[in-house]
């Protein structure tokens, strides 16, 4: 019998999943750096050890509620209660990030309310952005019905990316500028986010033998993720999928305020390469198998790169690498969760344990440590160019604006060009792995039957 994910269950995680990553896209993705930076005047420099402060708490808590997740035992499973009882206070959080602090007065003021307001919403975003992440994997089984889930995670992922990267062009605070405004749209879309993500827990639940199963100590959890081959080549991928992200939405802010290239037809280019990338992946994934994908879209993406870094300042150029960077997203977006699937259930295939939680705890410990490097990165580089924060829009020099295209996608396209040949080391794929994935079905539709006759359904 084939699996089956019902719609209504796939709509509200979707959902979830996009508005819990809009919220943090705005904050994350370079919105929170520019509006602390270009209108509070947080000097570059301190924004810069900010993130790296920032980023040392990032490589430990993830793994941390990966693993409490995992261990966690309530009425309504292992992961909903800290999406259903964290959204409300996600969402005041993400609001509280938009207002100064009655402290931050001078550099050292900013320096703090800046770093407190990360480790507030980053810890908030972690508890619920792994339950969320990992649902699908407790969901479903079968790359095909995990395929369904993921085919709507990425339309709202899409949204999610494509929101911050038109938003905050269009209404990012200048210095001097009067902040009401914006204040008030940050606040509309807080709560519209946090409510969604509530609402969401009503229409999915967990596998219910799951829940059941014992765990290892944290740190044999944790040494057992590494000793598995094909997670070290997820992470290659993983953590540069998270580094472009980062970089692409803070960088965006600075190519249009300072190029005179128009957002339309760049716009454009980035949703007709989605729409390219969502239909071959979708249409390609089963025959080509994952690995043969990801190959493909992380050549096609570094090239875009290259071109955006060297001619970002050509109109073609510049539509041609929004093309790739949508092409690529609509990959990264598909294909990576359904590549970490495969890594899961290689795990289970060797411990019998399924570990969901930690393995989303572990990616995060190497990956978010992406987001405050791509953030210090890109600042340090225009820094280093002449880049000026005091200038209005359209004054910096020559130098500056090449020093943005190569903050902005230079390394990018050096780490995806190694992904692409990273790739050929990683060994879930042909016949073999199909045959695994058919067994791992079994055996979990036996473990639900014997779960529920041990609560005494027939």
């Amino acid at each position: 019998m084939e699996e089956k994910v019902s719609l209504k269950s796939k709509l509200w995680l979707s959902g979830a999943d996009g508005f819990c990553g809009i919220l943090c896209g705005l904050v994350t993705g370079g919105g929170l750096t520019y509006f602390f930076t270009k209108w509070m005047g947080l000097d570059t420099g301190m924004a810069s050890m900010v993130w790296l402060i920032f980023g040392i708490w990032n490589a430990f808590n993830d793994p941390l509620f990966g693993y409490i997740s995992d261990r966690t035992k309530s009425k309504i499973g292992r992961r909903l209660p800290y999406i259903r009882y964290g959204a409300p206070i996600y969402a005041i959080t993400f609001i509280l990030c938009w207002i100064r602090w009655p402290f931050a007065g001078n550099q050292w003021g900013m320096f703090l309310q800046m770093l407190i307001t990360l480790f507030l919403f980053d810890t908030l975003y972690t508890s619920i952005a792994t339950a969320l992440y990992v649902m699908p994997f407790e969901i479903a089984v079968s790359n095909k019905a995990r395929g369904s889930i993921f085919i709507w995670k990425m339309f709202f992922g899409l949204i999610s990316l494509a929101f911050p990267l038109i938003l905050m062009p269009m209404i990012k605070l200048e210095p001097g500028d009067d902040p009401l405004q914006f204040q008030l749209i940050m606040c509309v879309i807080g709560i519209a986010a946090g409510l969604i993500i509530f609402l969401s827990t009503f229409f999915y639940s967990e596998k219910g033998y799951a829940k059941e199963e014992k765990q290892p100590p944290f740190f044999n959890a944790l040494i057992e993720c590494f000793k598995n081959k094909a997670f070290i080549m997820f992470e290659v991928i993983s953590f540069t999928v998270i580094y472009i992200q980062n970089c692409l939405s803070l960088g965006v802010n600075y190519y249009f305020t300072e190029f005179n290239i128009s957002m339309l037809p760049c716009y454009i280019a980035l949703i007709l390469g989605a729409v390219v990338g969502i239909i071959l992946w979708i249409k390609k994934q089963v025959a080509w198998g994952v690995r043969k994908c990801v190959m493909i879209m992380c050549l096609v993406f570094s090239i875009g790169c290259f071109g955006m870094a060297f001619g970002g300042g050509i109109l073609p150029i510049a539509a041609f690498s929004f093309f790739t960077v949508g092409f690529g997203f609509a990959g990264g977006m598909y294909l990576i969760p359904l590549m970490n699937g495969d890594v899961i259930d290689y795990d289970e295939s060797k411990t019998s344990l399924r570990r969901e939680g930690m393995y989303a705890g572990v990616n995060s410990l190497i990956t978010k440590p992406a987001m405050s490097i791509a953030t210090s990165a890109f600042l340090t580089i225009t820094t280093a160019f002449g880049y000026d924060t005091t200038l209005k829009a359209g004054l910096q020099s020559a130098s500056a604006e090449q020093g943005i295209l190569i903050g902005w996608m230079l390394i990018p396209a050096i780490l995806l060009l190694i992904c692409f040949f990273s790739m050929f080391l990683y060994p879930l794929n042909g016949e073999k792995w199909n045959e695994t994935k058919a067994g791992l079905e079994k055996i979990h539709s036996e473990k639900e039957k014997e779960y529920l006759k041990g609560l005494g359904f027939k």
